[in-house]
């Protein structure tokens, strides 16, 4: 730290170095550090970051706790599921009678429900998983124990959150699977034409219509833009906090030149952080299932004309 100071001024202190470290721990990985580099393509550069890793751990998780146990239990020839395969029943008809079938109707609820489970499950794994220090606690093992080299794909892992969530170039792909299902919704159950004739209600007079029909197109583009906010915004901001509150520990100790202030401090705000992780362990199932009770309200709202 010493070295530092003299070589930057006041950048080796904790409190200069506190932002920064938040943002690490809530961003992807940096463009000097992917897990995997991949040339690009088209200008785009394919190669694999933190959250596309999480993003397959995601989908391999999901696999393993929902898929395998509902396919033993198919397999099986079982009237009745037992173990994960009744937890995820419980789950699933919950999902399908309170937020698929009010909305897009007994019609079309085994047409839509498969993509409301598929979403609900991956975003709550997706968020889950930023809860559990994996990654922390793979650093402190190469740090004491494994002693990896600094370009060693251990220690890439180490660079970026956890969080795949908070990234909102993910909560938009997931937001753009509910606007194309809004769509295709809609087209199914109306045709391409009517489907788009319903954007607006009928029989009014024509000049309303000049400023409705850009009102409603408008609102059409919102919806994806609202999900992608909500659940990207929600994610990040309780990490942020935590993270923060956490911070106060080194911040305190710093200012005071104490450890035993540092310790006072920690008493104080240990306890406070546990409490918003308590909160965030709630927000998780909570973004879950508003995101796809939104996208099933989307989705009824195209299928379901009330005009």
């Amino acid at each position: 730290m010493s070295s530092a100071i003299e070589s930057g001024g006041n950048t080796g202190s904790v409190m200069s170095q506190v932002g920064d470290n938040i943002i690490h721990h809530v961003s992807n990985s940096p463009i000097d550090h992917p897990l995997i580099h991949l040339p690009k393509v088209f200008g785009i550069d394919m190669s694999v970051t933190k959250h596309v890793f999480m993003l397959w751990l995601v989908a391999m998780l999901v696999s393993i706790t929902v898929i395998i146990p509902i396919r033993r239990f198919l397999k099986g020839n079982k009237v009745v599921p037992s173990g994960m395969a009744n937890l995820i029943e419980t789950v699933v008809v919950f999902i399908r009678d309170s937020i698929v079938k009010p909305n897009v109707g007994p019609r079309w609820v085994n047409t839509w429900s498969p993509l409301i489970f598929t979403l609900f499950f991956f975003i709550f794994f997706a968020n889950a998983i930023g809860m559990i220090p994996i990654f922390d606690i793979l650093g402190l093992a190469d740090r004491f124990v494994l002693h990896t080299d600094s370009h060693s794909f251990l220690n890439q892992l180490l660079h970026g959150g956890t969080t795949a969530t908070g990234n909102y170039n993910v909560t938009a792909g997931l937001a753009v699977v509910t606007f194309f299902s809004i769509m295709v919704a809609g087209t199914l159950a109306h045709g391409f034409i009517k489907h788009w004739i319903n954007l607006v209600p009928h029989g009014l007079a024509w000049p309303i219509y000049i400023i409705l029909i850009p009102i409603e197109l408008i609102g059409l583009f919102v919806k994806p833009f609202a999900l992608t906010m909500r659940l990207a915004a929600n994610m990040t901001g309780g990490h942020i906090a935590l993270l923060a509150i956490l911070s106060f520990m080194a911040i305190f100790g710093e200012m005071f030149h104490s450890v035993v202030t540092g310790v006072g401090v920690a008493l104080v705000f240990v306890p406070m952080a546990a409490a918003i992780s308590g909160l965030e362990i709630i927000v998780i199932l909570v973004q879950a299932y508003v995101f796809t009770l939104l996208s099933a309200v989307f989705i009824g709202m195209a299928i379901n004309v009330h005009h």
